[in-house]
């Protein structure tokens, strides 16, 4: 590590303009931890349905970086003490610490294959691994001016106390910032405009709220940010169903994961192991495996779509369903039927409520106040997906079984 202290950086961002991180921020970005993130996409094998989705999951974590620090300004501001104010506050320090880092852990193509840890694990726990290698402790302990690697663990974990609960949250919860650069930035980069929706007066809405029914404080809005926090939902939403649910990306999921199946390949639980892996180098093998799977994702010649449900399904219909996929598959083959359940509450943003401080000062939760959101259902499909020989049979077949069933 260099002797000299690093100076500030300020980044050009195409979303938030310029983002500007401190000595402890910069050594952290250029940490082989945060570099790898380079060479993520942020959304999987997307970039082969949306020409323009080429960004990664280190443009992500700075942006979230940048939303953290001011959104705990807006809440350090109307915190009555509970959060202190200031740039140089060890809470906002942690809090943008914790952002930058927070999805370090990601393998390969994000969310594509995130299941296929060794050990079991998830890309939480190797964001835990991470954190624990000396470099990431020489480098909080040169710029972290107290903070360590297990404070930020803590905070990602949800842990401490009052305090520390409400950062969390900033990071993973009712109203954080992940989601709220993913929608823009995801949106921007796809060419659609779904996932718009206006940041700054949900920034200049959001305060912190006790939970009378839990006395856990959180991050809610005043009854003036109704409408922006509606329209966050709406992106979500939309998003989901127009992008993160795209047929041909879920198509070429299944085939990364049918290929790391079928050669016993995983993402590797040893931190040293899991850095030198990322898209380019299973890229690269992608490319020399004569696997069928392989050659669908390496010249994006995917199994297409036989059949597909509605997008909304009721939990009898979705039971129903399923108690016909064992039967087809026996009649069809092994291998010949990739499945795909698209299934998500993406108008519910957390376990924990969202309370909107009304103009007489009273508290009501989210899902009373908006009467688009309690009328919002969720979102669950089923795609079949074969070869091109049997895609008329297949779809046939289950058009007969699921219109008599």
């Amino acid at each position: 590590m260099l002797d000299t202290p690093l100076a500030p950086l300020s980044l050009r961002d195409p979303v938030h303009g310029f983002i500007r991180a401190d000595a402890l921020e910069a050594a952290l970005i250029n940490s082989r931890p945060l570099q790898r993130l380079r060479f993520i996409h942020q959304l999987g094998f997307s970039f082969l349905v949306f020409p323009g989705a080429e960004h990664s999951r280190f443009s992500h974590v700075l942006g979230a970086m940048h939303l953290a620090g001011r959104i705990y300004d807006t809440l350090s501001a109307k915190s009555e003490g509970l959060l202190p104010r200031g740039p140089q506050s060890r809470e906002r320090r942690l809090v943008c610490a914790a952002a930058l880092l927070h999805d370090v852990g990601h393998a390969p193509f994000s969310h594509s294959a995130e299941g296929l840890f060794e050990d079991g694990i998830d890309h939480e726990e190797m964001t835990r691994r991470l954190l624990a290698l000396p470099e990431i402790a020489a480098i909080f302990e040169r710029h972290g001016d107290g903070l360590a690697p297990e404070d930020v663990v803590r905070l990602l974990a949800q842990g401490g106390g009052a305090t520390e609960h409400l950062l969390s949250g900033i990071i993973s919860g009712e109203l954080d910032v992940d989601k709220m650069d993913y929608l823009l930035r995801d949106s921007l980069f796809c060419g659609v405009r779904y996932g718009s929706y206006d940041l700054e007066r949900l920034l200049d809405t959001v305060l912190p709220i006790e939970d009378p029914a839990t006395g856990i404080w959180g991050t809610g809005v005043d009854e003036g940010g109704v409408h922006a926090l509606e329209a966050l939902v709406m992106a979500r939403y939309y998003m989901f169903t127009q992008v993160y649910f795209n047929a041909t990306s879920k198509a070429l999921e299944l085939h990364l994961n049918e290929w790391l199946q079928e050669t016993g390949r995983r993402w590797a639980a040893e931190p040293e192991a899991f850095l030198r892996q990322d898209d380019v180098s299973v890229w690269a093998d992608l490319r020399r495996s004569d696997s069928p799977h392989a050659r669908a994702l390496a010249e994006r010649d995917h199994f297409p779509v036989a059949f597909e449900t509605r997008e909304h399904l009721s939990r009898e219909d979705k039971e129903r369903f399923e108690t016909l996929l064992p039967d087809l598959a026996a009649r069809f083959g092994p291998g010949n039927l990739l499945l795909s359940n698209s299934a998500k509450d993406p108008h519910r943003m957390h376990s924990s409520r969202v309370l909107v401080r009304r103009f007489d000062g009273s508290l009501e939760p989210m899902e009373e106040a908006s009467h688009f959101i309690r009328h919002l259902t969720r979102i669950d499909r089923y795609r079949v997906y074969t070869p091109p020989s049997l895609r008329n049979p297949v779809a046939a077949a289950l058009r007969e079984l699921w219109g008599s069933a």
